[in-house]
């Protein structure tokens, strides 16, 4: 599999949205199991935001549950992540990353794109 290639950050105001958009540039991996969100705050671990299995099981950080919604397109081709009711802890670089069967940590990732909220 390519790289992963995120689109859709930008500068937004507090209670505004926006929505992300990964693609795999070679197509994803015929293996892939988990297609997941992360985020990375300066100084700050990175974080698992969102994820969801090919079977279309979800997973959200409680900060984030009721206000993001990951998803995936009818044809598999591409990953969104739906920011609603954005606040300034929400903050921080945004990276597409990807896993497969029988593989603990994600083996693909994109090049991040940053979300910036301000009050």
């Amino acid at each position: 599999q390519g790289q992963l290639v995120e689109s859709g950050g930008g500068s937004v105001q507090a209670g505004g949205s926006l929505r992300l958009s990964c693609t795999a540039a070679s197509g994803w991996s015929s293996d892939v199991y988990w297609r997941g969100w992360f985020r990375r705050a300066p100084g700050k671990e990175r974080e698992r935001v969102a994820a969801v299995n090919i079977y279309g099981t979800t997973s959200y950080a409680g900060s984030v549950k009721g206000r993001f919604i990951i998803s995936l397109d009818d044809s598999k081709n591409t990953l969104y992540l739906q920011m609603n009711n954005l606040q300034q802890g929400d903050t921080g670089m945004y990276y597409c990353a990807a896993r497969d069967y029988g593989v603990v940590e994600y083996n693909y990732w994109g090049q991040g794109t940053q979300v910036t909220v301000s009050s």
